[in-house]
């Protein structure tokens, strides 16, 4: 059993929000600490400057009630306002400090949001790039696209002013209780015990919160995903009339999406509602006790007056408490989304001491090698291998045409070579190193890919064709060869030629265009090992008869394993393999195989009646009048012989 064969089972993005779900939120929120690590010192700088604005208008009541038990009332009656001035001078630039501390930290704090979530996204990319296509085929492409934006959006929002307000919202809550108890006795304690209740609600609240804020984005990521699908899919909606069901299905997604955000807002409201509700009510209840202490002279007017100015104060972070709170958890959600895809290791790794080929010959071999997909399950029905003991050896400079009926398994069995997918059991080799012991960048610059289903980028021609060429295969003259190969001087006709830029998937080509480019994608990334997955099933006969005609001579040298799927492809190779239950049944010439090995004649004969397309209605009545001219033609023929 290899290491590939005997790994866990990859998680399910059920089972990752399970996990995520159990972590607190300091937990996971730690989990960005390497990521700030490197801007804290601005972080800590902008967060000193908050606390410093907020200490500085904690001070202003100080020197108000300084104000009203002094200048106000003795410097007043004395007729001098020399201290009168000087607190009111000190309010000012206590004012005038709480607004440049303000300044300060909000230019010390937007740089590193930005910075962080630049660097969060383009990590991100870097390892789907590098995750494998198993990986891909279970992840809906809209799930990662609102990762990789919207999450990542909200926890640069977060590090920019909810992380800061949390801590600048929890110092002033924390230190402006203290004042309120040390300096107003009785009012502090009464205020106390107005917060008990706002700590327990802002508890019961973060954990109802959290779980829908993870409901919610997990929602927008599937709604991302039917845009998505639409998009790419609008063609075949269209063609079917489908839009409607379409559209139906996606506002059912987005009514249910919507009833979540409601759901958010009532619980985010009622939370609000209560803290803005207890602190308002605590300031009632300590009024009517303040002025009866001051009527029995138990404080001073400037006290009571310090006291509701410092209350005023506090009472602001905490009536903001509810929005930060929810800021909080919403960051924490895209915490875990983000994470659930960072976590999640790449099961085909680069080897820890990798081989490299210097001198590349091509000697492509399978040594009985296994393959089954993760979901496959172990028993029962598909519980089967794919591949099951494949053997077959491609010499050097070979042509192979591998054979076999739908569901063999022979597009599974080629993107093993360029380890797209690992096997799960024996070897794929070239020059009898195994693929597996090369890394990843190395093995993929030895073979090149061409596929049935071609995809291209939204860039220019020029940049299609060569992007996996080599550094020193990217001249015009090498552009031009590969697309004179394929076939594909259609590109000269484009608006600007081969720098024109064909669209998002080249889907403004027709179908045979796209597989010409990819074709000379393959070619000019001139590998060693040159595998098609059947690229010209969608050209017209005369284009395919060319394209095989200049391929048998390009091909001279370059080791090409050829999936065939038509007939036709076959006249390509040297040797033909045949893949049946999941092995190599047989291998030979085609002449030799339809003379010797009954299976072949069979899936050649189901190819071709496959590669026949269906007679049209225009056909039928063709077939009809020429069977009607026959006909009169015998009748006049038989009526001249009676004659």
């Amino acid at each position: 059993m290899t290491a590939a064969a005997s790994a866990p089972a990859p998680r399910t993005e059920a089972q990752l929000a399970q996990d995520a779900e159990s972590l607190s939120t300091v937990a996971s929120m730690r989990r960005l600490v390497p990521y700030i690590r490197p801007v804290l010192p601005r972080i800590v700088g902008g967060i000193a400057s908050a606390l410093g604005a907020s200490l500085a208008a904690l001070a202003i009541p100080r020197v108000l009630e300084w104000l009203v038990n002094g200048p106000l009332t003795e410097g007043l009656e004395h007729h001098d306002t020399r201290q009168l001035w000087w607190g009111c001078a000190l309010v000012l630039g206590l004012g005038l400090l709480e607004a440049g501390l303000i300044y300060v930290r909000r230019q010390l704090i937007m740089v590193p949001g930005t910075q962080i979530e630049a660097r969060l996204r383009t990590e991100l990319f870097e390892h789907l790039q590098d995750l494998p296509v198993a990986f891909h085929d279970r992840w809906p492409g809209g799930q990662l696209l609102s990762r990789s934006m919207s999450d990542l959006g909200l926890l640069r929002r977060w590090i920019a002013f909810g992380m800061m307000l949390l801590v600048v919202a929890s110092v002033t809550i924390v230190v402006g209780i203290a004042i309120l108890v040390g300096s107003s006795g009785l009012l502090g304690v009464v205020y106390l015990a107005g917060a008990l209740p706002m700590t327990i609600l802002a508890f019961t609240f973060s954990r109802r919160f959290r779980r829908v804020a993870r409901q919610s984005q997990d929602q927008a990521g599937d709604l991302a995903t039917a845009v998505e699908e639409s998009v790419h899919g609008i063609r075949v909606l269209k063609a079917f009339g489908r839009g409607r069901d379409a559209l139906s299905s996606f506002s059912e997604q987005a009514d249910e999406l919507r009833t979540t955000e409601l759901t958010k807002a009532r619980t985010q409201a009622t939370l609000m509602g209560w803290l803005t509700a207890i602190p308002e009510l605590t300031l009632g209840v300590s009024l009517v006790l303040g002025v009866w202490m001051v009527s029995e002279g138990r404080i001073s007017v400037g006290a009571l007056v310090a006291f509701f100015a410092t209350a005023a104060i506090v009472n602001s972070p905490f009536i903001d408490l509810g929005m930060v709170l929810s800021m909080t958890l919403n960051a924490r959600t895209a915490v875990d989304r983000y994470f659930d895809v960072m976590s999640t290791p790449n099961s085909l790794p680069d080897p820890a001491d990798p081989v490299e080929l210097t001198d590349p010959r091509g000697d492509l071999t399978f040594t009985d090698v296994h393959f089954r997909y993760g979901d496959a399950p172990a028993t029962g029905p598909g519980s089967r291998d794919i591949l099951d003991g494949v053997d077959l050896a491609v010499p050097a400079g070979a042509t192979v045409a591998l054979v076999g009926l739908t569901g063999s398994g022979k597009s599974t069995l080629s993107m093993l070579v360029p380890r797209l997918y690992d096997v799960t059991g024996g070897t794929v080799a070239i020059d009898g190193v195994d693929v597996r012991a090369m890394t990843r960048e190395h093995l993929r610059s030895l073979v090149g890919v061409a596929f049935e289903d071609a995809t291209l980028f939204s860039a220019s021609v020029r940049e299609n064709v060569l992007l996996g060429a080599p550094d020193d295969a990217r001249t015009d003259a090498d552009l031009e060869r590969a697309l004179e190969v394929a076939r594909a001087e259609f590109v000269h006709g484009l608006p600007d030629g081969v720098d024109t830029t064909i669209g998002e998937e080249g889907m403004s080509l027709s179908g045979g265009q796209r597989q010409r480019l990819a074709l000379a994608r393959a070619i000019a990334a001139r590998p060693r090992v040159l595998v098609l997955d059947d690229p010209l099933s969608a050209l017209d006969v005369d284009t395919e008869e060319a394209i095989q005609a200049r391929l048998r001579t390009e091909l001279d040298g370059i080791t090409t394993l050829i999936v065939a799927h038509r007939p036709s492809t076959v006249a390509l190779a040297d040797l033909v393999a045949v893949l049946q239950d999941g092995r190599i049944t047989a291998v030979g010439r085609h002449s030799d195989l339809l003379a010797t090995d009954e299976h072949y004649r069979y899936v050649i004969s189901s190819l071709e009646e496959e590669f026949v397309p269906p007679p049209s209605e225009e056909d039928e009545v063709l077939r009809e009048i020429a069977a009607g001219a026959v006909a009169s033609v015998r009748d006049q023929a038989d009526e001249g012989s009676a004659r």
